[in-house]
């Protein structure tokens, strides 16, 4: 117990940084970042060492902020019964929010997990690949649309 207290202590600012990059709400990255350790609790028996502990602490929450958000998503969607016509599909709405965080947190849910990993938390696309599930080209492409994105809404 002492041991999980002290890897708490050293690693959970870095899983509440990338929760909150993912996330974009401090209440719920907070939140997540709780679900993490306890996770890890429940499931420390299936760290293999084949990798660092904090790679797969990082993992195991970028999988539940994917979960999270497709959720989200899931549910914003079945409770959505007509979209405003007037509006383009994409619309972003820069004048209130000109900081790039907004715009990440803009991004599709799985071109912001790639830019946030690669960009922000420096790992390979291979890593990336692994750790979503994905192909790693469908990794760079993500990465690619989620620049694209970006460069257009930051310059409008």
């Amino acid at each position: 117990m002492k041991a999980f207290e002290l890897l708490y202590k050293r690693e959970s600012g870095k899983v509440f940084a990338l929760a909150l990059r993912l996330m974009g709400v401090r209440a719920v990255a907070e939140e997540l970042t709780q679900e993490v350790f306890v996770l890890a609790w429940r499931k420390i028996e299936q760290f293999r060492g084949e990798s660092k502990f904090s790679t797969w602490l990082y993992r195991l929450t970028t999988n539940l902020a994917l979960d999270r958000l497709r959720l989200k998503k899931h549910a914003f969607e079945s409770n959505t019964t007509e979209l405003d016509e007037s509006l383009p599909a994409h619309h972003v709405d820069l004048d209130n929010a000109r900081d790039l965080e907004s715009a990440i947190q803009r991004l599709p849910d799985g071109a912001r997990a790639v830019l946030v990993l690669y960009e922000i938390e420096g790992h390979s696309h291979e890593y990336i690949a692994e750790s979503l599930g994905i192909a790693t080209g469908t990794s760079k492409a993500q990465l690619h649309r989620a620049k694209k994105l970006l460069k257009q809404w930051l310059s409008a």
